[in-house]
């Protein structure tokens, strides 16, 4: 028993020194190895019998989120305490995670959990993926066709669902319904882009009298700010392209596109910088967290975003759009079909285990997966403090997130009659592309470039960019 107390004593110690070194990983500029060496071995008692819950061990996750790893420090302390395990959580900087994933993966203390963003991260990354396909995790997922396959094998599980349309104040658009003389009297009536562009544009024309200074927000186009853009709109016209032509997500006949709904992205476009608060030349200068503020402050009624704002839009000081007035309309292009149009709903966020690992590791790796999606306190860090609408059948009904834009995400997929829109911008070919995407938008914007040298750009960088 003294030895027992004497073990737990030091794996709490190394705990500490554990969370000291993740808690400064979000900015810090030290190897994440570093930190890894400073941490004890833990032990385990050798004569445990095999059917009994394992004292020890130790896994480490590469973390993608920065936003969430104050919270993940919190679930590393928590399943220490609950299980003896060592959960070392290191954080990528925001937009290095790659480039860190490479550095670490060549350690002898590498991750035994990281995160591939889908087809094309999973094709980079195969060689360290172990299948999971017999992990509890991927047998409680509800929608199995989220996973990446190849053959057989699983090799990433999802672990968020997250949808992005355009989001809506109810309370403007009911006083704009009421006008007698409005293009649509319901919310209900707007399900194209033909009538989306008419309620915009007579919106636009009312602005006055409906107390707004446009109907959308602010296109955001600063470099670094344009990713609703470049990579979230631009999802469309590539998902409706790869499912007219059958393109197999997985073979190389994504490595080139002909953007042949240039001209539906061009349609949604327009009508966002033509009927915003902020006039198209002087976009370049302007961020999400203006698009964002905007709407919280009821100066428009529509932004185009993810069910990640509703922190973004709750914060903003001064915020006058209440709870039950938040929704989510389609992002409607022209497509033929369309008003049976859902959200674009997906994930670029996948679990993979490390393949290299020892075998113990990877069933520790895989155990914890398991605890954070099932158990009653993992499954409150899930839903409360992470934030995420999770893809597993663990989860009842009042374990869900409330939030307004996550309630409404949940609707748009139990909601058999229409179909959502997958998220195929895991496979643009890489972030210089979608750089020279948002800089050409933003030449467009401002009259400095015509659309057919965007489109030109767009096929010729899509290609080149897949050659490398």
């Amino acid at each position: 028993m003294k030895m027992k107390k004497l073990m737990a004593l030091f794996m709490a110690s190394a705990m500490v020194a554990s969370l000291a070194a993740c808690g400064s990983s979000e900015t810090s500029e030290t190897p994440a190895g570093d930190a890894n060496a400073s941490q004890a071995e833990t032990s385990q008692e050798g004569d445990s019998k095999q059917d009994e819950p394992k004292e020890g061990g130790k896994i480490y996750y590469l973390n993608f989120k920065p936003e969430i790893a104050p919270v993940y420090d919190e679930i590393a302390e928590v399943y220490q305490e609950e299980t003896g395990v060592e959960l070392n959580v290191v954080t990528a900087a925001s937009g290095t995670y790659e480039q860190t994933l490479k550095s670490e993966i060549a350690k002898a203390d590498a991750p035994t959990i990281f995160q591939i963003n889908g087809p094309r991260g999973y094709a980079n990354w195969k060689d360290y993926c172990a299948d999971m396909k017999d992990t509890e995790l991927y047998q409680h997922l509800s929608d199995k066709s989220l996973a990446i396959t190849d053959g057989d094998g699983v090799y990433g599980v999802p672990y968020v669902v997250e949808g992005y349309g355009i989001i809506y104040n109810n309370a403007i658009m009911n006083k704009y319904f009421a006008m007698d003389d409005a293009k649509a009297k319901s919310i209900d009536e707007i399900n194209n882009f033909d009538t989306l562009k008419a309620v915009a544009e007579d919106m636009t024309a009312k602005k006055d009298a409906l107390g707004i200074q446009g109907v959308f927000a602010s296109t955001s186009l600063k470099p670094g700010e344009d990713w609703r853009w470049q990579t979230h709109l631009a999802n469309l016209p590539v998902y409706y392209e790869f499912k007219d032509n059958n393109v197999d997500l997985t073979s190389d006949a994504t490595k080139e596109i002909q953007f042949q709904y240039s001209d539906n992205f061009k349609n949604i476009f327009d009508l966002y910088i033509n009927n915003s608060v902020t006039a198209p030349k002087l976009l370049g200068s302007k961020q999400v967290a203006d698009s964002m503020a905007e709407f919280a402050l009821g100066q428009c009624a529509m932004v185009q975003n993810g069910n990640w704002a509703w922190s973004q839009i709750s914060e903003v000081q001064g915020n006058t759009v209440k709870e039950e007035d938040i929704k989510f309309l389609p992002i409607y292009t022209g497509v033929e079909g369309e008003e049976k149009q859902g959200l674009c709903v997906g994930t670029e966020n996948f679990f993979a285990i490390n393949s290299q690992a020892d075998p113990e590791q990877q069933k520790l790796a895989a155990d914890f997966l398991y605890w954070l999606y099932s158990s009653e306190t993992g499954k409150d860090f899930v839903t409360n403090k992470l934030g995420f609408i999770a893809p597993f059948d663990t989860f009842n009904d009042d374990e869900k997130p409330t939030d307004p834009l996550a309630q409404e995400v949940i609707r748009f997929m139990e909601n058999k009659d229409i179909q959502n829109v997958s998220w195929n911008f895991t496979l643009f070919p890489s972030q210089v592309f979608k750089d020279d995407f948002g800089a050409a938008l933003l030449q467009y914007a401002q009259g400095t470039k015509n659309w057919e040298d965007v489109k030109t750009l767009v096929v010729d960088e899509w290609k080149a960019e897949s050659a490398q």
